[in-house]
């Protein structure tokens, strides 16, 4: 969208209400209010056939009253009026427009069909649309109230975006309680023309804003949303609470992959990659919100706790370990200051327990002597309301202290009804105050992991050696002969053209064949069926291990086909695969992706067996992946150490297997076609990287 467009948008200088009303009650009429409460220096137009006169202004008749290029229409008039209104208003050069209207394509195809022509108006004329079925638009800075909202919101310096406009009213409502101002505050609706990725886009270069907050159910173009995400992201903070989170989507997945990366892992990865940040509540959006737009982000891992009481000092740090934070060691020089300072029965280690009859004084020297302490990244102060501790001073000295730290200083003050005007205090400080040690220990952990992220290069990625061609020969056949599916045996020429390293295998269509193949092979093989209609072996017992005679050989082939006919009479069988058994001391990891429906392949990686089917030890990433990414995949599982070597253990390869990650990447890249793709097992010791079987789930 044309940032002029926007700029239009937010900050018009003419406004048009199409639909006004002098009914206290109706839309029209609530929007005319808060546009004169909000202090709108611009011209304002009411509209309406009845003409006269609303709150002091003259009303037009018809948009064909209006002046030309007016900046900003609100377009609140029946469905049937809609379109008709924004077509006149076209033609007159309008800029941008909001679109209060409901019953479009939530409530079925002919709503639907409305709003895409809508759209197409819009775009087709270079109209910032909003909506419809949005509750609007407001814009504090400029004087800009273009909603129906019983609320004005409070000047400050966080912008809000949210697809449900039910919630952008009661979080108006409730940020206004809590003392809490915004720069934008926008309602999608129904993102016809603008989404969210415009709203970031434009919220990220926005001077008045320092923090972007948001509530999505879904996103729109993902792919482009990532990013525009990434981009912003690097300069200010961007904090989404996502809702409708569901695994729905993997019930019909094939694929152990399939059936893990549910709709919210992919918006999980996706967020990680982009530096969003994810709230997991409307409280914890707001919370957040306040310690990354007013406290400083922490340097390091570290935290200290001072607190007035032993019990929430141990649950802040149980709280602790349960997040990449770490309870901090102070240095000797900060144990003898505090020694110094408090009783002979405090305690001067972390946490630092300064007694429950500690005052205000007592909490101002100790919190400054912790937060000198170089070994000490961030401070989580608790206050619990003893008959002797001073509330309001000490929320106002933790205020100063807190805006003009290099630290981040968390305020916990545990209680409702004594600890109230502290709580005001740090309130309006801009300070966030919470409740419970836990929600403040992720808080800062959230900083914290934000933080690094921003300290991360800009990713290189690599393009690996393929024969595009080759593979895409097997996939064009598959599709055409109508198969949804490639199996093992046919797809290794796929595997060669990304030049995969496979275990020999030899594809028999007898037994003697088979005999004749495990002649040739070093050591034991294993026997596979081979056949296009069966993906999972297993499910018709089609695998036999360690056949080290002929007459082994011979009788599997003859136990594997002869099941498999009983079992699946609807299947062709082309034979067996005859392969070579995996060195001794080679582990087994699964590599596969899922092409997610907002933005694109979703790859992982975990170890094989039960490590994959019942701990779910896996790693996400969203195309495209560069080598590093690929390292970091294989690093953050949990049984990452079991690849890496222990008791006496050699490394398997990790460069082999970073290298199979990235040519799975790129075929995922290189055809869309394929929906899903799982390399199970890989099979990887000290000096390589196998992969044993594949298959890949097509779409045209």
């Amino acid at each position: 969208m044309d940032q002029r467009a926007l700029h239009a948008f937010f900050a018009p200088r003419t406004v048009a209400v199409i639909g006004a009303s002098a009914t206290p009650g109706k839309v029209g009429h609530s929007v005319v209010v808060n546009m004169l409460t909000a202090g709108f220096k611009g011209r304002l137009f009411p509209v309406n056939p009845k003409g006269g006169n609303i709150e002091g202004l003259a009303v037009a008749r018809s948009v064909s009253e209006l002046p030309g290029g007016i900046d900003l229409a609100v377009i609140a008039v029946p469905r049937p009026f809609v379109l008709p209104a924004l077509e006149e208003l076209a033609t007159s050069g309008l800029k941008s427009a909001i679109v209060i209207t409901s019953g479009f394509r939530e409530v079925g195809r002919e709503g639907f069909d409305l709003e895409l022509r809508m759209a197409e108006l819009a775009r087709a004329h270079g109209i910032a649309l909003l909506g419809p079925n949005s509750l609007g638009m407001m814009n504090t800075a400029q004087g800009v109230n273009a909603s129906f909202s019983a609320t004005q919101p409070l000047p400050g310096d966080l912008a809000f975006l949210s697809q449900s406009g039910a919630l952008c009213v009661s979080i108006l409502d409730w940020a206004r309680g809590e003392n809490i101002g915004f720069s934008k505050f926008v309602s999608l609706g129904n993102k016809a023309v603008l989404d969210e990725t415009d709203m970031l886009r434009f919220l990220g270069a926005d001077p008045a804003s320092k923090v972007i907050l948001g509530y999505i159910e879904n996103v729109e173009h993902g792919e482009e949303f990532l990013r525009t995400a990434r981009q912003v992201c690097r300069t200010k903070p961007v904090i989404l609470l996502k809702a409708g989170s569901t695994a729905a989507g993997a019930k019909a997945a094939s694929s152990h992959t399939g059936a893990i990366a549910g709709s919210d892992k992919a918006y999980d990865t996706a967020f990680r990659q982009s530096g969003i940040v994810r709230a997991r509540d409307v409280e914890s959006l707001f919370c957040l919100a306040e310690a990354f737009a007013n406290l400083p982000l922490p340097k390091g891992p570290n935290v200290a706790v001072v607190t007035n009481s032993g019990g929430p000092g141990i649950l802040a740090a149980d709280a602790c370990e349960k997040t990449r934070l770490n309870m901090a060691r102070l240095t000797p020089e900060t144990i003898q200051r505090l020694q110094a300072l408090l009783p002979p029965y405090a305690a001067v280690y972390n946490p630092v327990d300064i007694i429950g009859d500690a005052n205000a004084e007592r909490y101002r020297k100790a919190l400054e002597i912790v937060l000198d302490d170089p070994l000490v990244h961030a401070v989580l102060l608790l206050l619990t309301p003893t008959a002797t501790v001073e509330i309001e001073a000490t929320a106002t000295f933790v205020a100063h202290l807190a805006r003009r730290s290099e630290k981040p200083v968390v305020a916990c003050l545990m209680g409702r009804t004594h600890v109230a005007e502290g709580r005001r205090i740090l309130r309006a400080a801009g300070l966030p105050c919470y409740a419970f040690p836990e929600p403040a220990m992720r808080s800062i952990e959230a900083m914290y992991s934000y933080a690094q992220w921003r300290q991360k290069p800009v990713p290189v990625y690599e393009s690996p050696s393929r024969d595009v061609g080759a593979a895409g020969r097997v996939i064009s056949e598959a599709l055409l002969r109508g198969q949804n599916e490639i199996v093992e045996f046919q797809g290794r020429d796929v595997l060669a053209a990304y030049n995969l390293a496979t275990p020999r295998t030899v594809l028999c269509r007898s037994s003697e064949d088979a005999v004749a193949a495990a002649r040739d092979m070093t050591g034991p093989v294993a026997l596979k069926i081979a056949s296009p209609q069966i993906s999972h072996k297993t499910d018709v017992r089609g695998v036999v291990l360690n056949l080290a005679s002929e007459a082994a050989v011979r009788q599997a082939f003859w136990d594997i086909t002869s099941r498999t006919q009983r079992l699946r009479p609807d299947a062709y069988i082309a034979g067996c695969l005859v392969q070579e058994m995996a060195p001794h001391d080679a582990q087994q990891v699964i590599i596969g992706f899922k092409r997610d429906e907002q933005f694109g392949p979703l790859l992982m990686f975990g170890l094989g067996g039960i490590h994959v089917e019942i701990l779910k030890d896996v790693a996400f990433h969203l195309n495209p992946l560069s080598r590093d990414e690929a390292f970091g995949m294989i690093r953050s599982i949990r049984s990452y150490m079991l690849l890496k070597g222990v008791r006496g253990t050699p490394s398997v390869d990790l460069s082999a297997l970073a290298d199979v990650l990235l040519a799975l990447s790129a075929l995922a890249q290189d055809f869309p076609q394929v929906y899903e793709a799982e390399f199970n097992p890989v099979l990887v010791n000290h000096e390589r990287a196998l992969v044993a079987d594949m298959r890949m789930t097509l779409r045209a």
